[in-house]
């Protein structure tokens, strides 16, 4: 089977985080996730300031030089990825995205296993904030931290969250089932399913899939007051010092047309 990384999308992370980010690493990944947008629009406004502060005090010197900047987080999100990976065999409809060590800090450090799942060709990659990447605390990260994200405006998005096992159990090398029951894993990792809180009433459906040794807690969820969306699909499971959530998100509006695609993306996925 063909494999390929995005690389060529953007990066999902940088060492140029600005040094504001690294007083935020103790605070919670659901709570980052809140601060993410607002963030990011201060440091655009900074930048234009920065920009414009110095053309007019080469302007005032009489000296033209070009000032050269790098693109901004806003300018990053441009490559479908139909362009860059390879089809998925068993149905055209999909292009097959597996994780590299290029993609993320923690497959550098080898804090996660490779995983692999299967994407329309029309959506892009998202770019995941430094605060969120895990770049700043692995290889001994406390609290779970984002992988890669990719979304579609009109059809939703998807993410895979990776938390310490040792958040949830002692036991070294635990299995999903040795963490304890679906309800008992989702109740740990509901917050970052929903991007602020999770409520076990917002819990629909729960499901075991067995692929290989490897096996996997679904969930289906309704969430209505989740900063993901409204309709929340999760996979969940555990390997090595980590447990792996597999998120798929859509609004009302994106549900009522890509619930089926959602459900085929997040069936696809394996560590």
């Amino acid at each position: 089977m063909a494999s390929a990384s995005v690389p060529s999308i953007l990066s999902t992370s940088t060492a140029s985080s600005t040094p504001k980010h690294h007083h935020l690493a103790a605070a919670s990944t659901s709570s980052a996730l809140r601060l993410e947008t607002k963030q990011q629009n201060v440091n655009v406004n900074v930048k234009q300031g920065y920009i414009r502060r110095r053309e007019l005090l080469l302007k005032g010197m009489g000296v033209t030089v070009p000032v050269l900047v790098s693109p901004l987080p806003c300018q990053g999100r441009e490559v479908e990825v139909g362009s860059v990976l390879p089809p998925f065999p068993s149905d055209s409809n999909f292009v097959l995205f597996k994780a590299s060590p290029k993609d993320t800090p923690a497959l550098r450090a080898g804090n996660v296993q490779p995983y692999q799942f299967i994407l329309p060709p029309t959506w892009k990659q998202a770019r995941v904030a430094n605060i969120l990447s895990g770049n700043y605390c692995q290889p001994k990260c406390a609290e779970p931290w984002v992988e890669v994200k990719f979304e579609d405006e009109n059809q939703g998005k998807v993410q895979v969250v990776a938390s310490p096992l040792i958040r949830l159990t002692n036991k070294p090398n635990a299995t999903i089932e040795d963490i304890g029951s679906p309800e008992k894993v989702i109740a740990s990792l509901g917050a970052f399913v929903t991007g602020n809180s999770y409520d076990s009433d917002e819990l629909l459906e729960t499901s075991v899939e067995k692929l290989g040794d490897q096996t996997y807690y679904k969930y289906v969820l309704e969430t209505p007051f989740a900063l993901t969306g409204s309709h929340n699909l999760a996979k969940a499971t555990a390997k090595g010092n980590t447990v792996v959530l597999f998120v798929a998100s859509a609004n009302d509006k994106q549900w009522q047309s890509s619930e089926k695609t959602l459900k085929a993306i997040l069936d696809s996925f394996q560590v």
